[in-house]
């Protein structure tokens, strides 16, 4: 089994967070798709990430944020094993964000010998 990453991708929406209800319905909708890939025995690791960074550039540029001119942005992450990419991409089906409209990226994990 090799593992994947997928990132999440979607229109950064400040104003669905402001309801309390809104959250823990959006919460469940990822705790159910996130539990059901746990079931199969391919969760290995997922994050949300969070709105507040710093971009760095080559010459030491800092920018506050690093959606500072991206209209969508990379919410978070999980990482599942799967014996192929074609099995990853069935796993990402039902993912929440794409419910919303929002794009997961899915990307093969490269392991380095040491």
């Amino acid at each position: 089994m090799k593992e994947f990453m997928m990132l999440f991708r979607d229109e950064a929406n400040m104003e669905e967070f402001a309801n309390s209800e809104a959250v823990q319905a959006e919460v469940k909708r990822w705790n159910d798709w996130i539990g059901g890939i746990a079931a199969q025995g391919k969760f290995v690791k997922s994050d949300a990430l969070g709105y507040e960074g710093r971009t760095i550039t080559k010459n030491t540029v800092v920018t506050d944020g690093p959606y500072a001119e991206a209209k969508e942005i990379v919410g978070g992450y999980i990482i599942v094993k799967a014996a192929d990419l074609d099995e990853a991409v069935q796993l990402a089906q039902g993912c929440p964000v794409l419910e919303d409209g929002g794009k997961v990226e899915i990307r093969d994990v490269m392991v380095f010998e040491q």
